[in-house]
């Protein structure tokens, strides 16, 4: 998916960008495969403000995504790529021989006509199929992968991205994610050969304050702008560092920027490997 970019004929077109959609071979949604998305405004169920500068929005129909694809050894035939406002990368309108339709996330390469299939024995490994690890050769991208089986793909579903299968040893299998972290995954947990498409996603530049209105974000002030009363950065004539002797602070007094806060291990980082954090 190639960016497009306009003359600069206001400020708000100078810097901005946006996604070219020749890639989309059908506009409208299956009806069948949507439903409302209710706006919550970052409240929780007591109305209070748990995510901060979110509100307003365009509205969006929610596009209910198979993450499972457990219509096994059904041959699916690719009927449309579409646009999905809820993420960055395209997603495809299969038909599955039994006449059912569904939605998956649509890899790079794959086009109206194309055949994919879902199975929990070997098959043959081409971009879109999907089964367990163990069964995909060693070296190829994954995406949409499984960290329990049955539970559907929760890594690596975003805009261009793609695992690498490294190793296959014992019950796990080694997986190299897009961060650059080495994490083990067991054999039997499912994953969708290829990579994510539509990778120029993270080209667009929103280039004006309205365009992230659209997309429900309000505005973010900063904290050294405003009263003691409300930040802890707050405060002073003119322009003034932050000054703080323990270092920048959250709005609730907090230390922020780079300290850590995880008090202890989380359970599951015995199954990383290598970090994606270099050490210094």
């Amino acid at each position: 998916m190639p960016i497009k970019k306009y003359k600069p004929t206001t400020p708000g077109r100078r810097k901005s960008s946006v996604q070219d959609f020749s890639d989309i071979t059908k506009r409208k949604p299956e009806k069948a495969l949507t439903r409302r998305l209710k706006k919550h405004s970052g409240r929780n169920n007591t109305g209070k403000i748990t995510v901060r500068h979110r509100g307003g929005g365009a509205k969006q129909l929610y596009r209910t995504i198979d993450f499972r694809q457990t219509m096994y050894d059904v041959p699916a035939t690719v009927q449309a790529i579409e646009y999905d406002p809820n993420r960055g990368p395209r997603i495809a309108l299969i038909q599955y021989h039994n006449g059912q339709k569904s939605y998956m996330l649509a890899p790079k390469g794959l086009g109206v006509g194309d055949v994919v299939l879902s199975s929990q024995k070997k098959i043959e490994a081409k971009t879109g199929n999907r089964m367990p690890l163990e069964h995909i050769p060693v070296g190829l991208f994954v995406y949409n992968i499984e960290l329990v089986p049955g539970k559907g793909g929760q890594l690596v579903r975003g805009a261009g991205l793609g695992a690498q299968l490294q190793v296959l040893e014992g019950e796990y299998a080694q997986i190299k994610l897009p961060s650059g972290e080495v994490r083990l995954i067991q054999k039997k947990c499912m994953a969708s050969v290829g990579s994510m498409g539509n990778s120029d996603y993270k080209l667009v530049r929103i280039g004006k304050a309205g365009r992230m209105r659209h997309r429900g974000w309000r505005p973010t002030v900063r904290g050294k702008v405003m009263n003691p009363v409300d930040h802890p950065h707050g405060g002073g004539e003119g322009s003034n560092p932050i000054g703080l002797k323990g270092g920048p602070k959250t709005p609730w007094g907090k230390k922020a920027l780079g300290v850590k806060t995880r008090k202890h291990g989380k359970w599951s980082n015995k199954f990383i490997i290598q970090t994606r954090k270099k050490k210094k």
